[in-house]
């Protein structure tokens, strides 16, 4: 998992070229006005989902990997914590879901405050808990790039 500032985002675009293209995406938008819905990107190689939705508590989060594609999580507007721990840390609730890409885990793990115009990238081995309040539930603007595994 990887946090950091949008500024910072050339710093990453070594990583493989769709997180170069969603990192690139993300700072020549401005994200806070973009419509809801999916963007495309690169076809399915990198796309972007801009979401709103309020947050929640942590005991209502639930925790998810994907194998498929590397998400890059981020603000737009508002602030949430994010859960983060290795998969290996985890149980599978859910078997994974080739089709939605997605595998549903439960245990612990720890919570990291995400700000506007910050992001975060997670890989196959990086379950995550997103959209969980830091104080109070409150509404976060976020775009979500699918970045496919190489």
């Amino acid at each position: 998992m990887i946090i950091d500032n949008i500024k910072n985002a050339s710093r990453y675009y070594a990583l493989g070229q769709g997180i170069e293209s969603g990192l690139r995406f993300l700072q020549d938008q401005d994200t806070a006005s973009l419509a809801l819905g999916r963007y495309e990107i690169d076809g399915d190689n990198c796309f972007a989902m801009v979401q709103e939705y309020q947050t929640k508590p942590e005991e209502n989060g639930v925790w998810e990997a994907h194998k498929r594609y590397i998400d890059i999580q981020y603000v737009a507007s508002g602030v949430e914590n994010i859960g983060y721990t290795n998969i290996d840390n985890l149980t599978v609730s859910r078997d994974y879901d080739e089709t939605a890409d997605v595998m549903f885990l439960r245990g612990c793990g720890d919570l990291i405050e995400l700000k506007a115009g910050s992001f975060a990238i997670l890989a196959p081995q990086d379950a995550h808990m997103p959209q969980i309040a830091v104080q109070k539930p409150a509404l976060v603007k976020k775009v979500v790039v699918k970045a496919r595994v190489i």
